[in-house]
C-alpha cells in the first residue's frame, strides 16, 4: 500500500463529505474520552477502534438506515453514525440499568433493533450467520435490502466464518461480509493466522465475489460498499470485502502493543484515517480550520453533556426475581387449542409430520430447515411431502453447517420469523453448540430479543446405531438458562407439544426418540391442538411407589410394572425445562417412594437434579432413599448385546424390587 493516502472525491456532495468527517471524528473523540475514563476506573474495559474508523463509518453510511448491521468490538462508528444517543451508550459501558442490557453485558454486546444494529458475542464468528439469517428474511419477504456483518482476520479462522459464507453463497443471500484485517489477532500476527496472501481470495472457493480495499480510506470503503449494496438489492448474492487496516492500540487496553514492531506503528500512524481525511478536506477547501475547530468544540460539549446525563441515571438495584423472569420471553397469553376433533391412530413420526404441516399452514412466517428434509423428506421421513406442499423457500435443505443454520434461525427471529431446525441426529447438535448455549439461550436476557427457534432432535438408543447416533444429550441443555427442553413419550403428546413449542417465542430443544418413531402409535386428533409446556402427566396411577421418567423410560416403566402387576405410579415429565415440580411433589407425597428413571447415563443427568430436589424439599414425605436408574457411564455401544447391557432398562427390575422391599 502507498504511504500517501489519496482520496477520489468524484462527484460526492460537500454535505456528504462533511458528514463523513463528522462521523469519523465523533467516535475518535469518544474513544479518547473513554481511554481517560478507563485510567480513572470509571469504565472496566475498552476495545479501541482508533485507526479503524473509516471502515465502520464508510460501511454504515453506504447502507440504508433500515438495513441491519452486525458490528464487533471496534465498530463504535456504526453506533454513532446510526444516531444512537450517546448517553445510552455511556450508560451501557458503565453498567447502568438504562443501558441496552440493563447492566447484564458490557461493551458492544447488545442489540439495538430500533437502529437495526445487532452486536456480537465474545465468540468470534456467530454474528456472520445472524447476518445471513436477516438476509434470508429480506429475500423471503421480497425486500430489496442487504445486511452487513464485520469480522476480524482472526475470526476468519473460526469454523463459523466458513459455514456462514458457504450457506450465504449456496442460498444467494444479500449479505456483505466485511473483514477488518488489522494485522493482529490479539498478539498473533497474520502470518501465524492464515497462509493465503489475501483473505478475500477465499471468496472464490465459496463461489462469491471478493475484493481487497484500503480500510483507512473512508471514500474507498463508502464507494465500494455502496456499489455492492446497490447491485445486491436487485440481484441478491453475498460478497466478501477485506479492508486492510491497523489496530493502533492493544487488543484491549490491558494488552498494550509491545509486540508490534516500532516501524510498523510508525507506518500506520502516517495512514491515520481521520488525520488524512481531515487534511484532504482542508486542501480541497471543503472545510476550513475554523470550521473543524467548531466541530471539535461541538463534539466535546456533546460528549461531556451526554456523560453527565448517563451519570445521572439510576444505579443497579438488584432484584433476583426480575433477573430470573427476564431469562425467558413471556408466553403468558398462549391460546389453548384442545384436541376435540376427529382422531386417527398415528405413529409418532406421523404425528410430528402433522404438527409441522399444520404449523406451516397456520404460521405464514415459519421456515423449516435441515439436512435432506426437502424432496427426500428427512432421513426419518418426518418432513415427507412438506417441500412439495409449501415450497423450497419454507422447507429448506441445508448444507452440513449446523452452527450457521442455527445462527441463521436466530437471524430470522430478529426479523420476526419462526423457524424449526432439524438435527439429522441429536448427536450432531454438538457442531452447533455455541449458537445454542451462547446466542439463542442468552439473547432475551441480554437485550430482550426473542429467539423463536425450535430445534428437533432425533435421539436415543435401542436401534444399534452406535456412539454417534444414539446418545441422550438432553441434560446438556437443561443446564443452560434460557432454553426449554421438551421430550414426548408418545404420538399424541408429540404433536401437541411440538405445536406448543413452535408457538413459544423461546428457543426449544425438542427431543424425539428414534425407536419410538415407528413403534409407538396413539389416537391423535387430526386438527390443530397444543399441550402446555412444563406440565407432566400421570401415565398410570399407583400407591406403593412412583417412577418418574420421560421418553423411552415411560415405556420401560409401563412394561415392568404391568408385567409384574405392581401398584406403582408412573409420572411422565414430558418437559424437562421448565420442570413440573408440583407434579413431582404430588406423586412423592402420595407414594412416599420414588425411582428416577432415565435413558441417559447416570452422572449429571436429569435424575440427579430430581434426586436433589426431592431430597432437599420433599424429604419429609420419603419412606425410603431416592433411587436412580440410568444407563452406564460409557458411550452407547453398537453391538445389540452390549447396547442392551448399557441401557437403564436392564437394571430397572432390580432397582424397583429393592425400593419396594426397603
Amino acid at each position: 500500500m502507498k504511504e500517501v493516502m489519496k482520496f477520489d472525491l468524484n462527484d460526492l456532495s460537500r454535505d456528504l463529505l462533511t458528514d463523513m468527517y463528522r462521523n469519523m471524528l465523533l467516535p475518535r473523540m469518544i474513544e479518547e474520552k473513554m481511554l481517560n475514563l478507563l485510567r480513572l476506573g470509571k469504565i472496566s474495559k475498552w476495545f479501541s477502534g482508533i485507526g479503524q474508523e473509516a471502515i465502520s463509518v464508510g460501511c454504515t453510511m453506504a447502507l440504508n438506515k433500515d438495513e441491519f448491521i452486525f458490528p464487533m468490538h471496534r465498530n463504535l462508528g456504526v453506533f454513532t453514525t446510526r444516531g444512537i444517543p450517546l448517553w445510552k451508550l455511556f450508560a451501557q459501558w458503565e453498567g447502568k440499568p438504562s443501558g441496552f442490557t440493563k447492566g447484564r453485558d458490557r461493551s458492544f454486546h447488545f442489540g439495538a433493533p430500533d437502529y437495526n444494529i445487532v452486536g456480537m458475542i465474545s465468540h468470534l464468528g456467530p454474528q456472520l450467520s445472524l447476518a445471513s439469517g436477516v438476509a434470508l428474511a429480506y429475500k423471503l419477504g421480497l425486500e430489496k435490502k442487504v445486511s452487513l456483518a464485520f469480522t476480524g482476520e482472526g475470526g476468519t479462522s473460526e469454523g463459523e466464518f466458513h459455514e456462514a459464507l458457504n450457506v450465504a453463497a449456496v442460498w444467494k443471500l444479500p449479505v456483505i461480509f466485511v473483514i477488518e484485517n488489522n494485522g493482529y489477532g490479539l498478539s498473533t500476527p497474520v502470518g501465524e493466522q492464515y497462509a493465503c496472501e489475501n483473505l478475500a481470495d477465499r471468496a472464490k472457493g465459496y463461489g462469491m465475489a471478493g475484493e481487497v480495499i484500503d480500510g483507512n480510506n473512508v471514500i474507498e470503503v463508502y464507494q465500494t460498499v455502496s456499489s455492492w449494496a446497490k447491485k445486491m438489492r436487485e440481484n441478491p448474492e453475498p460478497v466478501l470485502i477485506e479492508c486492510k487496516t491497523f489496530r493502533m492500540r492493544g487488543h484491549e487496553e490491558a494488552s498494550g502493543t509491545k509486540y508490534v514492531p516500532v516501524e510498523l506503528m510508525e507506518y500506520w500512524a502516517k495512514r491515520d484515517p481521520v488525520v488524512n481525511y481531515e487534511r484532504e478536506l482542508r486542501e480541497q477547501k471543503i472545510l476550513s480550520e475554523a470550521e473543524i475547530n467548531v466541530i471539535r468544540s461541538e463534539f466535546k460539549s456533546l460528549i461531556e453533556n451526554q456523560l453527565k446525563t448517563a451519570r445521572e441515571q439510576k444505579d443497579i438495584e438488584v432484584d433476583v426475581s426480575r433477573e430470573i423472569e427476564d431469562v425467558y420471553a413471556s408466553h403468558d397469553n398462549q391460546q389453548t387449542f384442545p384436541p376435540i376433533e376427529e382422531t386417527s391412530e398415528k405413529r409418532l413420526v406421523d404425528a410430528v409430520r402433522d404438527a409441522l404441516d399444520q404449523a406451516l399452514g397456520l404460521h405464514y412466517n415459519l421456515v423449516i430447515m435441515g439436512q435432506d428434509i426437502a424432496e427426500y423428506g428427512g432421513v426419518f421421513k418426518a418432513t415427507d411431502g412438506l417441500h412439495g406442499k409449501y415450497g423450497p423457500e419454507r422447507v429448506r435443505n441445508t448444507p452440513l453447517c449446523e452452527s450457521a443454520i442455527i445462527g441463521i434461525a436466530l437471524g430470522l427471529a430478529i426479523r420476526g420469523y419462526k423457524s424449526v431446525v432439524e438435527m439429522q441426529f441429536a448427536d450432531f447438535v454438538s457442531c452447533g453448540f455455541n449458537q445454542i448455549v451462547n446466542n439463542l439461550a442468552k439473547v432475551h436476557y441480554r437485550w430482550g430479543q426473542k429467539a423463536d427457534v425450535v430445534i428437533r432432535m432425533p435421539t436415543g438408543a435401542g436401534v444399534a446405531a452406535g456412539p454417534f447416533h444414539s446418545q441422550s444429550n438432553e441434560a446438556w441443555f437443561c443446564h443452560v438458562p434460557g432454553l426449554k427442553v421438551v421430550y414426548p413419550s408418545n404420538a399424541f403428546d408429540a404433536k401437541g407439544l411440538l405445536l406448543a413449542s413452535i408457538e413459544d417465542p423461546n428457543p426449544v430443544l425438542f427431543f424425539e426418540h428414534k425407536y419410538l418413531y415407528r413403534t409407538n402409535t396413539a389416537e391423535v386428533a387430526l386438527g390443530y391442538y397444543n399441550l402446555p409446556l412444563g406440565k407432566a402427566r400421570v401415565v398410570r396411577e399407583g400407591n406403593d411407589a412412583s417412577i418418574i421418567t420421560y421418553g423411552m423410560g415411560v415405556h420401560w416403566a409401563k412394561e415392568e410394572v404391568e408385567a409384574k402387576g405392581l401398584d406403582v405410579e408412573i409420572l411422565d415429565l414430558r418437559t424437562l425445562q421448565p420442570l413440573d415440580h408440583d407434579a413431582v411433589k404430588e406423586t412423592v407425597k402420595k407414594t412416599n417412594r420414588v425411582i428416577l428413571l432415565q435413558e441417559d447415563t447416570m452422572f449429571g443427568g436429569i435424575a440427579s437434579e430430581l434426586a436433589a430436589y426431592i431430597s432437599e424439599d420433599l424429604f419429609e414425605y420419603l419412606d425410603a432413599p431416592v433411587v436412580r436408574c440410568a444407563s452406564i457411564d460409557t458411550p452407547v455401544p453398537f453391538n445389540p448385546s452390549l447396547e442392551k447391557a448399557f441401557l437403564a432398562k436392564s437394571r430397572l427390575s432390580d432397582k424397583l424390587e429393592a425400593l419396594l422391599s426397603y
